[in-house]
């Protein structure tokens, strides 16, 4: 696995993509992939009336690792084995997403077998900033073999993500960092959930943590911006505690020189206190980007 060090452009100036034309790809492609998902999508799951509370974060990981999981379907639209499930204990019932390691795709740059593993990590992280980005998350088993299990997000109808991103909405600029630290390469407007309240929730982190630095958002709206004192407060909690619990976490779910290039990264994040600039030898936005 290359390390990230080997690649790091340090050695003179780079030559970001031009601004405005990277702003005008991410527009017009959110806009052109959001129309024609919106036509292929006949039935929502909201429609099926599965069962989706609000609960609280410890009570909804107890659910999903000692609930009874039933399979419900298949999620069509996910290039993986996305399955739609119900899981039930002690009388408190929840939709789901399970993810089992059995249907993963191959991918050329990422390990086989890894992905159920870096969504569990992505949450893990996610957890010890205290910013909530992504959903309750465990690795358990299945009916078809072990996997990753996410409680359902019921997502507000009237806010529309492509809107989110082609405004820069304040509220996606915690995701953006988060992004920059789990070294997201499939950040799309359709992982982004906004819910009712006006939280928004990220998911599909099983594309995270590559050793080699190659950033793929539709989040740029920020880049090389400076953090604000929430952000690198968010960062350096993240850097400390993996000295602590969060590195023996991500060591459990992780290749250990994946954790050493989080290291490095958060220590480079910090270093310069601005958000990442697209990368020129990757692409930067995400395909589809919706």
């Amino acid at each position: 696995m290359p390390d990230d060090d080997a690649l790091d452009p340090a050695q003179g100036p780079r030559r970001a993509p031009d601004e405005a034309e990277l702003e005008r790809e991410v527009a017009d492609e959110l806009d052109d992939e959001a129309e024609a998902e919106e036509e292929a999508t006949a039935t929502s799951i909201e429609s099926l009336g599965l069962p989706m509370p609000v609960l609280p974060e410890a009570e909804a990981l107890r659910l999903l690792v000692v609930g009874d999981l039933e399979l419900i379907g298949r999620l069509w639209v996910s290039s993986n084995n996305a399955l739609l499930g119900v899981v039930r204990a002690d009388g408190v019932e929840a939709a789901v997403i399970h993810k089992p390691v059995a249907g993963e795709r191959p991918l050329f740059d990422f390990p086989d077998g890894t992905l159920a593993r870096r969504e569990a990590a992505s949450f893990a992280v996610s957890r010890e900033t205290g910013w909530g980005i992504v959903p309750p998350t465990v690795l358990r088993d299945g009916p078809l073999g072990p996997g990753m299990l996410q409680l359902w997000i019921r997502t507000d109808p009237d806010v529309d993500p492509v809107d989110l991103v082609n405004e820069g909405d304040p509220r996606l600029r915690r995701i953006a960092v988060f992004d920059a630290a789990v070294n997201n390469t499939d950040r799309k407007a359709g992982h982004l959930l906004p819910v009712p309240g006006g939280h928004i929730y990220g998911v599909d982190h099983g594309v995270t943590f590559s050793t080699v630095p190659k950033l793929r958002t539709v989040l740029w709206a920020w880049r090389g911006e400076r953090f604000n004192d929430e952000e690198l407060a968010g960062l350096r909690t993240l850097r400390e505690a993996i000295e602590a619990d969060l590195g023996g976490r991500l060591h459990e779910l992780l290749d250990p020189v994946e954790v050493a290039a989080t290291v490095r990264r958060l220590d480079r994040l910090l270093a310069t206190g601005r958000f990442p600039q697209p990368d020129p030898r990757w692409p930067a936005v995400p395909w589809p980007p919706v």
